[in-house]
């Protein structure tokens, strides 16, 4: 079942525990940030509410009683649009109350098992795939009804070797 708009906010606000994310696109290109990726890209100053709807939702999300993370998957040297996101983006996420880590590719053995597609795993039960265009541009998302094994078991890979962001920004 494909999920667009109210359909998505709804299923994605519906989560009761915990809301997990798996990012592996190396670069996402969404008519929202063009303007902010061009502007980092450019040396311009970081607008003061960038991303203040996000981060509005992840404070909701934690004082709910709610989790909310992610691991970034990353390989150097990085993207324009992974500079933005670790300039502009995680820290802000991260300081609303996101988990976010990073796992890069290119520090750990590549023969890791994971996909390289993106989703969402909420509670535990349910997946939402993150379908996208090689230049990274969202198709669609789509509800998953198959079995979760195999994804509860990339969430574990990810987590054991990664590292949470503020480590990973210090090197």
């Amino acid at each position: 079942m494909l999920l667009d708009g109210d359909a998505w906010r709804r299923t994605f606000d519906a989560y009761e525990r915990d809301a997990w994310r798996f990012e592996a696109q190396p670069t996402y290109t969404m008519p929202r940030e063009a303007e902010n990726v061009a502007r980092f890209l450019r040396g311009e100053p970081k607008p003061v509410d960038h991303n203040a709807r996000w981060h509005e939702r992840v404070r909701d999300y934690v004082t709910s009683g709610r989790t909310i993370g992610r691991v970034r998957v990353v390989q150097r040297p990085l993207t324009g649009y992974q500079r933005y996101q670790f300039a502009w983006g995680i820290p802000g996420n991260v300081e609303a109350g996101e988990d976010i880590r990073i796992l890069d590719v290119s520090q750990v053995d590549c023969g890791l098992p994971l996909t390289r597609t993106d989703w969402w795993l909420f509670d535990e039960m349910r997946v939402v795939h993150l379908n996208y265009r090689p230049d990274g541009t969202q198709i669609s998302r789509e509800l998953f009804a198959g079995d979760i094994g195999p994804y509860l078991e990339w969430k574990r890979v990810a987590l054991a070797h990664s590292v949470p962001f503020a480590a990973y920004a210090e090197q």
